[in-house]
């Protein structure tokens, strides 16, 4: 499939669709971070909080991803960056980034912050073909010392 064949839509963070890829990525990093101490709790994330949610659709209607947006200080942070691992590899991360920055600008701001982990390789690769660079781990994801948490400053 190409990167054509996707649509990134605005939906609501209570979309079904969107709710189930959350769920499966919580599960897929359940697994991959198994021996690791997590806090509690989704770390600030509800619906209250996000001012943009994006699914990734492909062309015959299936959910492939999933990203959001949610305020932080004069930023807005990327969450819950999500791509069904059966659509992987076929341009839907980048989809995703595009919609999201664009949202952010529409919401009138440039920079863009995020957290992963350093057992998602291919995240960081996928943020740093992005442009998006390293910056000190911040609130609240202190505790998990194993964070990356990276930054876009998006142009003008």
């Amino acid at each position: 499939m190409s990167q054509s064949a996707l649509v990134v839509r605005d939906v609501g963070w209570d979309h079904p669709d969107a709710v189930s890829l959350r769920e499966r990525m919580g599960v897929e990093m359940a697994a991959v971070y198994a021996d690791r101490d997590l806090p509690a709790g989704p770390l600030g994330v509800d619906d209250e909080t996000v001012v943009w949610t994006g699914l990734a659709l492909t062309g015959d209607g299936s959910a492939a991803g999933h990203a959001a947006l949610r305020t932080l200080d004069a930023a807005v942070e990327l969450k819950r960056m999500y791509v069904d691992p059966a659509h992987r590899g076929i341009g839907v991360a980048q989809a995703l980034l595009e919609a999201a920055h664009a949202a952010a600008r529409r919401l009138g701001h440039r920079r863009v912050l995020l957290q992963t982990g350093d057992r998602q390789p291919g995240a960081v690769r996928v943020y740093e073909r992005a442009g998006y660079h390293r910056v000190p781990i911040f609130a609240p994801y202190e505790p998990i010392t194993f964070s990356i948490c990276m930054e876009l400053v998006l142009p003008a």
